[in-house]
């Protein structure tokens, strides 16, 4: 039995039945027999199939908004704002599968010989809760247009979304059972990861979780994309435009309430503008509004679990120990729900919690640097690399810098964000594999050579 707990209130508000072993069996008996027809498909019924869901997402955006809000607390612009790009996502491949998946002729090779792209199977899909729809979507979308299935083990707390999703891709014309939820327990992924009607999995999640599946799909040699935790750096340099980068700041720390993996987290900022940055930063967030996420005035809404909330707590009570100065917040609220304020940690060092561990809520670390090359030192020193910013008006220099840095993307004088038209993914312990872009749709396929020899 799966209990649902609504993060604003900490009153359960529904429950469903987990699936039995005969029917995670017959589910992906099923998948893989849809798959099979699936992949025999012409690509452009694929595509097709991908507008086709666009729109049901879109006609469905108030329902769905409202699921993500009640299960995991985001507020409910965020909610809507992330069924949106879910549907975006699926025209970016609808209308780029076919360039991404042609051929590529062999230069200077026999006649006819070429690289064509394959799909794997069924790929297993374990997805966080963070966010419910776009996660799945931004891996269901290109790997189901390169003809693959997905069988979807989401987060406990979201079963309500998982199913909706099922649903919406049904309505959306794909084969009954190409895309498949098990609701499962964590103790039963490594039973249908070990499946041979499973190809593949990607997983995103903590590090952790990661290195467990990762081992398991090793030992099986099946393909694995990870992705994983995050300490994003956010630097600020002595010549940035302290007011804006400020300003961005905040939305890089607090949207989601610093739920998300590439969530700015670190701020690393000349001491030359320490002062003014810190100012800025914790008046903005001061003015941020927290309350109930189905209020559209809301821009802070609860932690997802109680657990979360008691682990930022300890992270920020260690870090006030170690040294750090609190400016803002740091206390979670009194009452129902699981929400903690917008908190601001100045003086914070390296070696103090918040900075090594990853944060996963609304709190900032505020780490002062003499110049450039002390702050990507900073940056590097962290397990994690998945995310940076950089704010410098030096352009140039800026360039210079982020392949300095040592993570899978780097946004210069903006905030990181995830985009179907880039690749997305880390290094170190943030995972490997990429997602989105033309990169993220031929991970679960076969680059196979075709190679074609002269006629005698």
């Amino acid at each position: 039995m799966i209990e649902v707990i609504n993060p604003a209130t900490g009153a359960a508000i529904a429950t469903y039945y987990t699936h039995t072993p005969a029917q995670v069996e017959a589910r992906l008996a099923q998948a893989a027999a849809a798959q099979r027809s699936w992949a025999e498909r012409p690509l452009t019924e694929r595509c097709a199939a991908l507008v086709r869901l666009a729109a049901i997402l879109r006609a469905g955006r108030d329902t769905y908004a409202r699921l993500i809000v009640n299960e995991m607390g985001k507020p409910l612009v965020e909610a809507e704002a992330e069924i949106e790009k879910s549907a975006l996502t699926c025209e970016f491949y609808a209308e780029r599968a076919p360039g991404f998946l042609a051929d590529t002729p062999v230069v200077s090779a026999a006649a006819d010989s070429r690289v064509v792209y394959d799909p794997l199977g069924v790929v297993l899909a374990v997805m966080p809760w963070n966010y419910p729809f776009w996660q799945f979507v931004r891996f269901a979308a290109p790997a189901l247009a390169a003809g693959n299935g997905a069988v979807l083990k989401h987060a406990s707390n979201v079963p309500g979304c998982a199913l909706a999703l099922e649903q919406a891709f049904a309505e959306a014309g794909l084969p009954t059972g190409l895309v498949a939820t098990l609701l499962i327990g964590a103790r039963d992924v490594a039973g249908v990861l070990a499946d041979p009607r499973i190809a593949a999995v990607t997983l995103t999640g903590s590090t952790a979780v990661g290195q467990q599946v990762a081992s398991q799909a090793g030992a099986l040699m099946k393909k694995q994309v990870l992705e994983l935790g995050g300490s994003d750096p956010f630097i600020v340099l002595a010549d940035a435009d302290v007011a804006l980068a400020a300003q961005t700041a905040v939305k890089a720390r607090f949207g989601n309430a610093g739920q998300s993996c590439i969530s700015a987290k670190r701020f690393i900022v000349a001491e030359a503008v320490a002062d003014a940055f810190t100012e800025a930063f914790a008046t903005a967030a001061a003015s941020l509004r927290l309350g109930d996420p189905l209020d559209r005035a809301t821009q802070i809404g609860p932690l997802a679990r109680a657990g979360l909330r008691e682990d930022l707590q300890r992270q920020v009570t260690l870090s006030l120990a170690e040294g750090a100065r609190l400016v803002l917040g740091g206390t979670p609220l009194p009452g129902p729900g699981f929400f903690y304020p917008a908190t601001v940690l100045d003086q914070v060092t390296p070696e103090m919690t918040v900075a090594r561990e990853e944060t996963f809520g609304p709190v900032a670390a505020i780490i002062r640097v003499a110049d450039e090359d002390e702050a990507i030192r900073v940056a590097n020193a962290s397990e994690f690399g998945l995310g940076a910013a950089l704010w410098t008006r030096d352009l140039a220099k800026a360039q210079r810098l982020a392949r300095r840095l040592e993570a899978g993307a780097v946004f210069i004088n903006a905030l990181v964000a995830s985009d179907p038209r880039v690749p997305f993914g880390g290094i170190k312990q943030s995972g490997y594999g990429r997602e989105l872009g033309e990169w993220g749709i031929r991970e679960f396929t076969n680059v196979k050579t075709v190679w074609q020899g002269a006629q005698s």
